[in-house]
């Protein structure tokens, strides 16, 4: 494979087509596949999602392919988790009771805060654009995806839960929703993980797609 192909998993959880044509426009050659070998055998790889925890968990060993992501990571192919992909990097998740996640990354699944700082209600899911933020602990995102990017450059977001670290320092950015500090971007090694959709947050996150396939 070239430097630019990359291979996003088709575990029947995830709209594939939007992120398969972001990676494309950044000039990358797309693979959709279930194939372990496949997977294996790529330069960078792309765990989609969006639905909820415990079933994406289920489809991923179902499929096999588990076992297959740790192999991944013990081989330091780079590997980006998007919105509930992101969120099964984690150990684990709440939603709708307690289920096991990839471990790729030490941290919980929980809900976004149903009310403000201030005690008001505020709409669950965040849907819409927020503005990213580096975190306190992560000292800017110098040599991250986001290294070509600005604070304040919104994404899109569309979510109801949140991945949390235990590891602060594996917090790179985050957002501001009803004055709680949303995780956005986690990574650890070559392993990162993005809440929002960058393949749906125009020119903001094409630039993480583009470092993601240079990188």
């Amino acid at each position: 494979m070239s430097a630019t192909d990359v291979t996003v998993i088709d575990y029947g959880v995830g709209n594939l087509l939007s992120v398969q044509r972001g990676l494309e426009h950044c000039g990358a050659t797309v693979t959709l596949t279930a194939d372990p070998e496949k997977i294996l055998a790529s330069k960078r790889v792309v765990l989609p999602g969006v639905g909820a925890f415990a079933n994406a968990m289920q489809a991923l060993g179902s499929l096999g392919l588990v076992e297959v992501i740790h192999e991944l990571a013990k081989r330091e192919t780079p590997l980006l988790g998007i919105c509930l992909g992101m969120q099964l990097l984690l150990d684990e998740s709440e939603e709708f009771g307690l289920t096991a996640g990839l471990g790729l990354i030490s941290g919980r699944v929980i809900p976004v805060p149903a009310k403000t700082l201030v005690g008001t209600q505020q709409k669950i899911p965040h849907i819409g654009w927020s503005g990213l933020k580096p975190s306190e602990e992560s000292l800017g995102w110098s040599g991250t995806l986001l290294n070509d990017n600005s604070p304040g450059e919104a994404a899109y977001f569309v979510h109801s839960y949140m991945a949390v670290p235990t590891d602060a320092t594996n917090l790179i950015a985050g957002c501001n929703y009803g004055g709680h500090f949303i995780p956005a971007t986690i990574a650890k090694g070559k392993i990162t993980g993005c809440q929002f959709h960058p393949e749906k947050s125009g020119e903001v996150g094409l630039k993480i797609l583009r470092r993601f396939c240079v990188d």
